[in-house]
């Protein structure tokens, strides 16, 4: 029902977007965010916009990333800018419902890497 993609392996300062397009029975979109990660580390929150246009990023990512979406097509996007090393990770778009459920879908790979 998630589906990511724009993953990929970029130089760092450079730049990647990422697109989640929901499809099939998702209705009552509470929220919708991007979370990552790494190898060996837990998963944590990069962004998330809620259905009334709240935006939160974690500190980490603030200035370089911007989350947004595009209702008609459902879709949300992360625009990362400044691609650092520690940006490597798998990146999960997640989307709750006003029904509590928590939907995630398959992760894409973000490589930053000289």
């Amino acid at each position: 029902q998630l589906q990511a993609s724009g993953g990929g392996l970029v130089q760092p300062g450079g730049s990647l977007r990422l697109s989640c397009a929901a499809s099939g029975l998702i209705f009552s979109i509470k929220a919708r965010g991007w979370y990552r990660q790494a190898p060996g580390k837990q998963r944590e929150l990069v962004a998330g916009i809620t259905s009334d246009g709240r935006i939160n990023y974690a500190d980490s990512v603030k200035g370089r990333f911007t989350i947004s979406r595009e209702s008609t097509k459902n879709t949300v996007y992360l625009q990362m800018n400044s691609l650092k090393p520690e940006d490597t990770a798998v990146y999960y778009c997640n989307v709750v419902t006003y029904g509590g459920d928590s939907v995630w879908g398959k992760g894409t790979q973000v490589t930053v890497s000289s």
